[in-house]
């Protein structure tokens, strides 16, 4: 009887871990060769090669206009960078960093006297659909659940593309 109860309780445990949690999702498709975000247009792209795999409405800095420049400006970087790591314990559910700032940003800021900000991410956040409304602090944000499928879909090394 002993060894039944053991046998029920492993395969309960085994059961519920081969569940996982529900935000890291699996993905099997082509793979995102870049991100594209479209600023004006308040819409992120993943793409393979040329082929849009997926779009997304998203929300920016709440200064969007113009590329970040500055720590505490509000505002959304624009150009070439790469995503760095995936953030599984995000305050925002799950989020990709961005390589902000890259050698000419620090070098502007410094010459400014002032620092360039850092910690640009894309990340989950709202429990509603993304809306015009601006919100982050300099990141790109899309609903939690649509974060999930970004968040399986696209590896560090990635290149993002952030146009105006």
């Amino acid at each position: 009887m002993r060894f039944l109860r053991l046998m029920v309780v492993l395969v309960m445990a085994l059961g519920l871990a081969a569940c996982g949690d529900p935000k890291f999702r699996r993905y099997n498709g082509p793979e995102v060769t870049q991100v594209q975000v479209h600023k004006a247009d308040r819409k992120m792209y993943l793409l393979h090669n040329d082929r849009v795999l997926e779009s997304y409405d998203i929300a920016l800095g709440f200064a969007p206009g113009g590329h970040k420049q500055f720590e505490g400006d509000g505002k959304t970087p624009e150009g070439l960078y790469y995503i760095t790591h995936k953030n599984p314990n995000s305050n925002f559910h799950l989020s990709l960093r961005v390589s902000y700032p890259n050698e000419q940003d620090i070098a502007f800021a410094e010459a400014q006297g002032k620092a360039p900000g850092g910690d640009i991410f894309i990340h989950g956040g709202p429990r509603r659909p993304i809306s015009r409304r601006d919100w982050t602090e300099g990141c790109v944000a899309v609903t939690d659940r649509e974060m999930e499928d970004v968040y399986s879909m696209v590896e560090p090394g990635t290149p993002i593309y952030i146009l105006p």
